[in-house]
């Protein structure tokens, strides 16, 4: 089982951008789909991003972010990204990264994937 650990959270002001990153261990990486998940208190974990495990395989983002957001992998790297432009201050969340080896778990109940990252803080100020 794949070990993640996310980096890049922070605080930034409205429009600004970050970029989240996910690092992986001890697991195959190109084996795994990856997704980025957000959290705010009292609310379930919100899918925002998809990628399946071929480097340049296909995405998805959530219409809430599409305009904004990029994830993308670097299998070489094992590490997956989340670029965040023009970031809101309801983008404020716990950014969570996940991995699965079957890109459809994504889209169903968030406890069925197999991995999960500790969660980074987002924080846009207006």
């Amino acid at each position: 089982q794949v070990q993640l650990v996310e980096f890049g959270g922070g605080l930034v002001q409205a429009g600004g951008s970050l970029r989240l990153s996910c690092t992986a261990s001890g697991g195959t990486f190109s084996n795994y789909a990856m997704g980025w998940f957000r959290q705010t208190p009292g609310k379930a974990r919100e899918l925002l991003a998809g990628i399946s495990p071929m480097t340049g395989g296909s995405t998805y983002l959530a219409d809430s972010v599409k305009a904004r957001f990029t994830i993308s992998r670097d299998n070489a790297k094992n590490t997956m990204y989340l670029q965040m432009n023009s970031l809101k201050p309801e983008d404020t969340a716990v950014y969570y990264c996940a991995a699965d080896v079957n890109y459809g778990t994504f889209f169903g109940n968030p406890n069925f994937l197999r991995s999960w990252g500790q969660g980074t803080q987002v924080t846009v100020s207006s």
